[in-house]
């Protein structure tokens, strides 16, 4: 027979699996029980950054700065040349972010890079990966400096045609654009495409309904200069982005990040923006999608001069797609041409 102890052992074990069920039910949670974030805690803390502006007199006193986000998945093959770009005269004009595929391995350069890689996840073509790294750039960079205001999106195989100076000025001090309210963003939005039609179903017949008529899609450059409003509305928005980051099923008309940010930007601010890209590329002989690719036998002070020439009242500030083998000749013409004021 068992004695009192045993039994109220015996007892206390038995009802523990029952008070811990009830509590649940009766007592409060610890913790609220809320539904999950529908942002990332990246995107949630660079929209949250932006409910507190800077004041007046601190714009007044700080100046703006230009933002250089490079999106990669190899060595940064001309960071001597941008080494040259960024004069340590206007270290406080000017910030870097690197999105580097995780998996590459790619090599910090130093300098100016040193410590400018950020969180990095996969990306890769025909899906909606590189949509994701570059609002991974731009909520890192809204949320580093609340002074970063024009937003460059460029690639390991683009190069300065200008100084920095120049460009500082092409897009602070341009008399079309007095003000921060009428500043524009910069990027490519085409409404006339051979394959557009193709493009807009590479998800499925009409799946993009009812957010995105086809007769709003667009495309564009993948590359762009974003104002600071326009990078905040990239990375607030989530209904376009759902449909534009569902799975393609066909994968040769398929390249989001050539449609998202136009089709996004001229459906919600067309006045905003400026329609054309700062950055030349040369898609006479494109293969796999891809634009021309100049070899150090085209490099010359020549193709530099001819890179620049635009259609639009502002000159080319940036190019691509240059091979890595060019950068001996861009550094030998540095100096006396790319940067020379």
């Amino acid at each position: 027979m068992f004695n009192t102890p045993t039994i109220f052992s015996l007892t206390l074990l038995l009802t523990l699996p029952l008070l811990f069920f009830y509590s649940s039910h009766i007592l409060p949670p610890k913790h609220p029980l809320i539904p999950p974030p529908t942002h990332s805690s990246l995107f949630r803390r660079a929209i949250l950054s932006s409910i507190h502006p800077l004041t007046e007199s601190t714009r007044a006193n700080s100046p703006p700065k230009i933002v250089f986000l490079f999106l990669t998945n190899t060595d940064l093959h001309f960071a001597p040349l941008w080494q040259k770009f960024f004069n340590p005269k206007h270290q406080n004009l000017y910030n870097i972010y690197v999105h580097a595929y995780p998996s590459s391995a790619v090599k910090n350069p130093g300098g100016v890079f040193h410590n400018r890689f950020i969180a990095a996840k996969k990306t890769q073509r025909a899906s909606p990966t590189l949509i994701s790294a570059a609002r991974r750039l731009l909520s890192a960079a809204i949320l580093d400096d609340p002074l970063n205001y024009y937003f460059a999106l460029v690639s390991q195989t683009c190069i300065p045609l200008h100084s920095f100076h120049y460009t500082y000025k092409t897009l602070f001090h341009d008399s079309h654009q007095p003000t921060e309210s009428t500043r524009l963003s910069y990027i490519e939005v085409l409404s006339e495409e051979p394959q557009l039609w193709d493009r807009y179903n590479a998800r499925g017949e009409n799946v993009m309904l009812p957010e995105v008529p086809f007769e709003k899609f667009r495309v564009g450059s993948q590359f762009f200069i974003l104002t600071r409003k326009h990078s905040l509305m990239v990375v607030k928005e989530r209904k376009m982005w759902n449909k534009f980051r569902l799975p393609c099923l066909n994968v040769e008309s398929c390249y989001p990040e050539e449609h998202y940010f136009p089709t996004l930007l001229s459906m919600k601010d067309l006045k905003g923006v400026s329609q054309h890209t700062l950055t030349r590329v040369n898609w006479t002989d494109s293969v796999g999608g891809h634009p021309h690719t100049y070899n150090p036998t085209e490099v010359s002070p020549e193709l530099i001069r001819t890179l620049r020439v635009s259609n639009t009242s502002s000159s080319y500030l940036f190019a691509r797609k240059f091979a890595p083998e060019c950068l001996p000749a861009l550094m030998e013409m540095a100096d006396d041409v790319i940067f020379r004021e």
